[in-house]
């Protein structure tokens, strides 16, 4: 039986009295992105760099490939691509001598490297600039250049640490297609993020991790299926309004809406039903909202329902 392309089971690790990671499970298979999504200090980039050989878990065990990522660490590394949240490329070499040298320490036959940086660097758009040191990339042409650093050994699982991270939209565009063409190909990607978007035009499977668990697990419409059928939105002119209307719709419907600024958002199975309630509920105590909407949930909308308590207590 092939084993899957990450394996993380019951793995714990604190920091002191802080506890990053507490048993956290999951599996991801090959040729398939999978999505840790949470807040800043959920866990997100503390399992990655268990899974990527530069922590070790305190409890349970990681694999990659069926490699025990602390008994068979140098293996692991062998097989494995990252990409964290800031570009890892030297400022002072061009971007054909980031990838050569990237070749160089991942033991790549030179007979093949110079074809393979050739490739890559015509793969992410990158001949044009390709003899021009990096210092005058921009932002998204040097996460380009990253992500293409973390391929030259074709690595067959790739990490991508919230790889798009500051960039503008048209790059980030960009770089999805790049891993949707990877995983075509048999690789297996690993994505944190916090674009949910991101997550949602990507991955086949998301798991929400918060404080340091995973709440939830599914496919993107199995987690948006958990939110209800649809959400209702209302919007007021002023937050003193906002905070009459959750009190009143909290205490008379048995559920508290999501507030946002100066709007509320109720999940609901009925949505035509519960706009109606709700709307009489705020006539009656002369509660006027600026705006109304009814919309299927989205991904964000599972998200905020699924990490609300943090929020809450944050």
């Amino acid at each position: 039986m092939t084993a899957p392309a990450i394996l993380v089971e019951h793995v714990r690790k604190s920091f002191g009295e802080v506890t990053a990671l507490d048993d956290v499970s999951f599996k991801v298979e090959r040729g398939e992105v999978f999505a840790l999504l949470g807040r800043n200090g959920a866990g997100k980039t503390s399992t990655v760099r268990i899974l990527t050989t530069n922590s070790t878990p305190d409890a349970g065990r990681a694999e990659v490939l069926g490699l025990d990522t602390v008994r068979q660490a140098a293996q692991v590394r062998n097989r494995i691509g990252l990409t964290g949240q800031y570009a890892a490329v030297d400022d002072n070499l061009t971007g054909r001598e980031n990838l050569r040298l990237i070749g160089r320490l991942t033991h790549v036959p030179r007979r093949e490297l110079a074809d393979r940086v050739d490739g890559l660097l015509d793969r992410f758009g990158l001949t044009e600039v390709a003899d021009r040191p990096v210092k005058g990339y921009s932002g998204g042409t040097r996460r380009r250049l990253d992500v293409a650093s973390a391929l030259v050994h074709k690595p067959p699982v790739l990490f991508l640490d919230e790889p798009t991270t500051g960039l503008d939209l048209e790059s980030r565009l960009a770089l999805w297609d790049m891993v949707k063409e990877l995983v075509a190909e048999g690789t297996a990607v690993l994505l944190t993020t916090q674009y949910l978007e991101e997550a949602d035009r990507l991955a086949q499977q998301i798991a929400v991790i918060d404080g340091g668990r995973v709440v939830a697990e599914g496919s993107p419409a199995e987690l948006k299926a958990k939110v209800g059928a649809s959400v209702v939105e209302i919007g007021f002119a002023q937050e003193e309004l906002v905070r009459q209307a959750a009190d009143l719709l909290t205490r008379l419907e048995g559920s508290a809406p999501q507030r946002e600024g100066t709007v509320l958002r109720l999940n609901a199975d009925d949505g035509a039903a519960a706009t109606m309630r709700a709307m009489t509920i705020l006539d009656a105590h002369s509660l006027m909202p600026t705006t109304l909407a009814l919309r299927e949930p989205s991904l964000d909308d599972a998200f905020l329902a699924l990490t609300a308590h943090t929020g809450e207590s944050a």
